[in-house]
C-alpha cells in the first residue's frame, strides 16, 4: 500500500541552468524519472514472501517489469504469489517467477543481458558474486547482506528489559535475521544480570512444529542450516566460549537448535566475527561509550545495531558513532515500509522500503531544450 502511492508521485522537474546568458532565453532545461526496465529480484528463505513483496512493489509502482526468483528452499509462496497477480489483472509479462537453485537458475538469471537491474537479498558471498556479475553489463544492482548486529545495554538500562529485549533480538524467527541482534554487549556492572537473565529467556522457550500453537520458536530451514550452526556452536566451545544456555542440536528428530548464548568470548573469535544466522548469542562486558562503540564497529558488517537506555543523552551520543545502516532504541529489528532498510560495509549497497528504495528503481534523465 505503501509503495502503490509512490505510483502517482514520480515527477521531475524543472531548472534554471547556468548556460551562457545569449543563450538562457533559449534554453529549457528539466529532468525526467523513467522505469529501470526488467529487474531480476532474487529473495532467500528466511522471509520469503515478505522480502519478495518488498522488492516488487517499488518495482512495479517505478513502472518496471519483474523477474522473480525465489530461494530453492522456499519457492510454494512465489508461485502463490504469482497466482494472485494474475487473478488481480496484471498484464502478461509484468510479473514472473522462475524457480531453481543459485548455479543453475540465479546465476544465469543476474547476468542476463537484457536484466536492467537487479534487487538481492541473501548473504554477502552471494552477494559478492552477484555485484561482480552484473557490472559486466553495467546492470544496476542493490544488495541487502548478512550482518551481525550489536545489542548495546547501557548502564542505566533495567536488566530484566534489556534481558528481554536482548534474547527477543535474537532468538525471532529462531536466529535467521540477516539483522537478528546476536552480539550483546553489557555495561561491566550489569553484564552477569543479564546476561544470566537472558539466559533464562532462552532454556524457557518451547522448541516445536511451526503449527502448533504452544511452540515459541520451530525448527531452522535445513539439514544443511542445522549443522552449520551447531558447527559454530561447537567452534565456539573449541576457543573458549562458555556455554549458558542450549549449546547443540535440539531433540533427535527435525532440524531443531537449542536456542544458545555464549560467554568468556573475545572480538577476535569466529563466533563474534562470522554469521551464524541461528539462535546463538555471543555476550561480551564492557567499560564506556567509547570501548562499546569500537567494539560494535570492529566487524565486517553494519546492518543494525540497538541500543537499550532511558538516558537520551548517552544514545545521542552513540547513535552517530555506530556504522550501522539501522539503530533502534529500546526496540530491536523494528521495521516501516517507509523507512529505508539496508547496511553499511559488506552488509550491502543501497537500501529497501522507503523513498530509497523507489529511486533504485529510477534513472534520471535530463533534457535541455533550445527553443
Amino acid at each position: 500500500r505503501y509503495m502503490a502511492g509512490w505510483a502517482t508521485k514520480i515527477e521531475g522537474s524543472t531548472h534554471e541552468h547556468s548556460v551562457p546568458f545569449a543563450l538562457q532565453a533559449q534554453m529549457v532545461a528539466y529532468t525526467r524519472r523513467e522505469p529501470v526496465g526488467v529487474v531480476a529480484a532474487v529473495v532467500p528463505w528466511n522471509f520469503p514472501l515478505l522480502v519478495a513483496i518488498w522488492k516488487l512493489g517499488p518495482a512495479l509502482a517505478a513502472g518496471c517489469t519483474v523477474v522473480l526468483k525465489p530461494a530453492e528452499q522456499t519457492p510454494l509462496t512465489a508461485l502463490m504469489l504469482a497466482e494472485l497477480t494474475q487473478e488481480a489483472g496484471f498484464p502478461p509479462g509484468v510479473f514472473n517467477v522462475v524457480t531453481g537453485d543459485g548455479p543453475g537458475t540465479g546465476a544465469p538469471l543476474v547476468s542476463h543481458p537484457l536484466v536492467n537491474k537487479v534487487s538481492f537479498t541473501g548473504s554477502t558471498e552471494v552477494g559478492k558474486l552477484i555485484g561482480h556479475a552484473c557490472v559486466d553489463h553495467m546492470t544496476r544492482f542493490t544488495l541487502e547482506l548478512g550482518g551481525k548486529s550489536p545489542v548495546i545495554v547501557l548502564d542505566d538500562c533495567d536488566p530484566a528489559t534489556a534481558a528481554a529485549g536482548a534474547a527477543n533480538a535474537i532468538f525471532f524467527n529462531h536466529g535467521q535475521v540477516c539483522c537478528a541482534g546476536s552480539r550483546l554487549y553489557v555495561q561491566k556492572k550489569m553484564f552477569d544480570r543479564v546476561v544470566a537473565d537472558v539466559a533464562d529467556h532462552a532454556r524457557q522457550l518451547t522448541l516445536g512444529h511451526g503449527l502448533d500453537p504452544a511452540a515459541q520458536m520451530g525448527p531452522l530451514v535445513s539439514q544443511e542450516q542445522m549443522d552449520r550452526v551447531c558447527g559454530y556452536i561447537d567452534i565456539g566451545r573449541s576457543q573458549g566460549a562458555e556455554v549458558l544456555a542450549g549449546g547443540g542440536r535440539a531433540g533427535e528428530r527435525g532440524y531443531f537448535v537449542q536456542p544458545t548464548v555464549l560467554a568468556s568470548v573475545r572480538p577476535e573469535h569466529r563466533v563474534v566475527r562470522e554469521e551464524i544466522f541461528g539462535p546463538v548469542l555471543v555476550a561480551m562486558p564492557y567499560d564506556d561509550l567509547d570501548e562499546v562503540a569500537a567494539w560494535a564497529n570492529d566487524s565486517p558488517f553494519g546492518l543494525g545495531a540497538s541500543i537499550w537506555s532511558n538516558n537520551l543523552s548517552q544514545v545521542h551520543r552513540l547513535i552517530p558513532k555506530l556504522q550501522a545502516g539501522s539503530v533502534w532504541v529500546n526496540c530491536h529489528s523494528m521495521l516501516d515500509p517507509g523507512m529505508p532498510f539496508g547496511g553499511y560495509k559488506q552488509s550491502g549497497i543501497g537500501r529497501d522500503m522507503g523513498r530509497a528504495a523507489l529511486d533504485a528503481y529510477l534513472e534520471t534523465k535530463s533534457v535541455f531544450i533550445n527553443v
